[in-house]
């Protein structure tokens, strides 16, 4: 289960995550501005992040590999189309609308599912799958830079789709529903000779207006806008300062070498030391990081933010399943993470396209940063209150 969950998250964001790279080449041929290339890209990652919903209830009721294998050949599309474009409208259609549906099956389905398939060492196992994500982005956006340099960026991204499609499509043949649907138990034990019970856990409608659930959307609300910044700048941001392409993707992949050791540790910490600790030590960081990228000026300090960025946002995505896992039950994780992720993450379609506005508009990204910063700052503060809460309802024994 981690294993084909790592793989798909490997293949669909190592695809998304490559598309900074594509933003200079693209404008250049189409003559087109960076909030025009963010545009798109911000319809997409709103497009995906509400369908999460969707996505995440058809989890629930079909299992994964259904849903992920109709993802699939969307996301193939999307993506392949998004190479066929000379108009900004094709682009919205291609990316903001096929894309972004294939795009849903992607992390809700494979984070949750795995949640499902531990207890024990749900947040190490989570983490493991997640890292899937983060090596994508680690290995991918490097290739692509390379390939566009070589084949123009029409015949990588193509390429780049086609491949991403195909393994998805296979690595969803290994996915199951729970353990329990096929006689195990999570973790990998066998199940007790004397009783199956179901599942248990709340259900949407039950979470919906509960504190946890609200603080959870507030935290990843703030988080999650500004989080696309870097994925989709921080490339042209090295070129702007005058490194070349190969240089510059480079930030991208520091941002994954960082979020393969944050995705990494936070399992593990989260684990030993509680999901609630995790947390605010995560979005500390990703403040810091946000920082530093205002005031990098040189490759070095660049990397530097990146790898931060990338050890933040790698951990804070990690603990969100484990999270939900632990405050509202297992037997419909896949819905509540997905409604979640709807309602938090769809407003992070502005940041990207907002970013590349003001850069437009003042010709820096300093502003831009700094607005990440804040926001980020302010989601801190309310991971310390949602901890303080949950320990309080501990101690109360509600």
């Amino acid at each position: 289960m981690v294993a084909a969950a790592f793989s798909v998250l490997f293949l669909a964001y190592g695809l998304q995550f490559s598309y900074g790279v594509f933003v200079t080449p693209m404008a250049e041929e189409l003559g087109w501005t960076r909030a025009d290339t963010a545009l798109p890209y911000s319809v997409y990652v709103f497009g995906y992040s509400v369908l999460s919903a969707v996505t995440g209830r058809a989890t629930d009721r079909f299992g994964p590999r259904a849903v992920i294998a109709c993802g699939a050949g969307l996301l193939g599309i999307g993506w392949g189309l998004s190479a066929l474009v000379t108009t900004r409208w094709q682009l919205l259609l291609s990316l903001g609308v096929v894309a972004s549906f294939g795009m849903s099956v992607a992390w809700v389905p494979c984070n949750a599912t795995v949640a499902r398939w531990f207890t024990r060492r749900r947040g190490f196992a989570v983490a493991l799958a997640s890292s899937g994500t983060s090596f994508g982005n680690f290995l991918v956006p490097s290739l692509a830079a390379a390939a566009v340099a070589a084949y123009g960026w029409r015949a990588t991204l193509g390429g780049m789709a086609a491949i991403a499609a195909l393994l998805i499509l296979v690595a969803a043949r290994f996915m199951a529903r729970d353990p329990e649907s096929v006689g195990l138990w999570p973790d990998g034990d066998a199940a007790p000779l004397q009783s199956n019970p179901a599942v248990t856990g709340m259900t949407v409608r039950e979470v919906l207006w509960t504190e946890p659930f609200l603080l959870l959307i507030g935290i990843y609300l703030l988080t999650w806008l500004v989080v696309f910044v870097p994925f989709v700048h921080a490339a042209a941001y090295a070129e702007d300062l005058g490194f070349g392409k190969v240089a510059a993707a480079s930030v991208l992949s520091a941002i994954g070498i960082g979020g393969v050791a944050g995705r990494l540790l936070s399992g593990v910490l989260s684990d030993r030391l509680g999901q609630f600790p995790a947390l605010i030590g995560i979005f500390a960081l990703q403040t810091v990081s946000f920082l530093i990228f205002t005031y990098a000026h040189s490759l070095l300090w660049l990397w530097l933010a990146a790898a931060v960025f990338g050890f933040s946002y790698g951990g804070g995505v990690t603990v969100v399943a484990p999270i939900c896992s632990v405050l509202f039950g297992r037997a419909h994780v896949a819905s509540v993470v997905g409604a979640l992720f709807a309602i938090a993450a769809s407003p992070a379609a502005i940041g990207p396209w907002l970013a590349g506005w003001l850069h437009d508009t003042t010709g820096e990204y300093d502003t831009a940063f700094l607005l990440s910063a804040g926001v980020n700052a302010l989601a801190l503060v309310l991971s310390v209150v949602l901890a303080v809460r949950q320990a309080t309802r501990i101690t109360r024994g509600v």
